[in-house]
């Protein structure tokens, strides 16, 4: 049972690195932002919640070569640190991102889709999938990097969902489990400071665990499960085009409860 060493390790990672990336900020002027009320926040908390999902991953003893859910953190933070301090604004979403490319514009989002497909594609290689397989778990690796960049709208949202969700994950047997636990742990570690309005997570902290839990559903899932699991990325994906979260969220009792919960008034 690693699961629990995993979770402390992610945890203590992405603890400790949220308070000294806080304490010791970069001079760069985009990183800090300003949030849904026009507060002034670091982002912190997105390569404090990257170093936590790899460490969490890398405790969980995953084997065979390169470590898939480490991998994936790793470029994923990357990848989203990039869109972070030089992100085109002004193209949003995918339809945004896609009628950019018609105009012959490549946007910084683009490149990290890219990027994230690529990602997956090495994951899934590295795990010896090939074929079909390999596009599948190519498609949800990158497929939950951006969803979970997609929750990131308000303080709290896209870790509560991503704590639940790894937590979920965690119950697979083995290493996958494990580097899952390690997922969770970190998101809860940095979910008060998210919650506080003290951090942001980002494109790098949200697209590092994303492509970590996707990694983790990769790895760990079978192929009834990870298909699944891809029809709700694409669901959820396909709906954000069109309807917003945030008023889906206004509007279900329980559901505003639950992502209010623990937030500044």
């Amino acid at each position: 049972m690693r699961r629990l060493p995993a979770a402390l390790a992610g945890a203590a990672t992405a603890g400790i690195a949220e308070r000294g990336l806080r304490r010791w900020s970069p001079p760069h002027p985009r990183w800090r932002r300003r949030n849904f009320r026009d507060r002034e926040v670091t982002l912190a908390g997105g390569p404090a919640l990257a170093a936590g999902a790899a460490i969490g991953a890398l405790a969980s003893g995953i084997a065979g070569g390169v470590p898939g859910p480490a991998l994936a953190a790793f470029a994923g933070a990357v990848l989203g640190a990039y869109d972070d301090l030089y992100g085109d604004e002004h193209a949003r979403g995918l339809a945004g991102h896609v009628g950019a490319l018609r105009q012959r514009r490549v946007t910084t989002g683009l490149v990290k889709l890219a990027g994230l497909t690529a990602t997956g594609a090495a994951v899934s290689a590295v795990d010896g999938r090939r074929g079909r397989q390999l596009i599948l778990d190519t498609a949800l690796i990158a497929g939950t990097a951006n969803l979970v960049n997609l929750l990131d709208l308000r303080p709290g949202r896209a870790l509560k969902v991503l704590a639940c969700a790894a937590g979920v994950a965690s119950v697979a047997r083995g290493p996958a489990g494990s580097a899952s636990a390690g997922l969770a742990g970190a998101a809860v570690a940095v979910l008060p400071s998210d919650l506080a309005e003290r951090v942001m997570i980002g494109d790098c902290g949200a697209n590092a665990a994303g492509a970590t839990l996707g990694a983790c559903l990769a790895v760990g899932a079978n192929t009834v499960v990870k298909w699944a699991a891809l029809g709700l990325v694409v669901a959820l994906t396909l709906g954000s085009e069109r309807v917003s979260f945030t008023d889906v969220i206004a509007g279900t009792p329980w559901l505003r409860r639950l992502d209010e919960w623990g937030r500044r008034p």
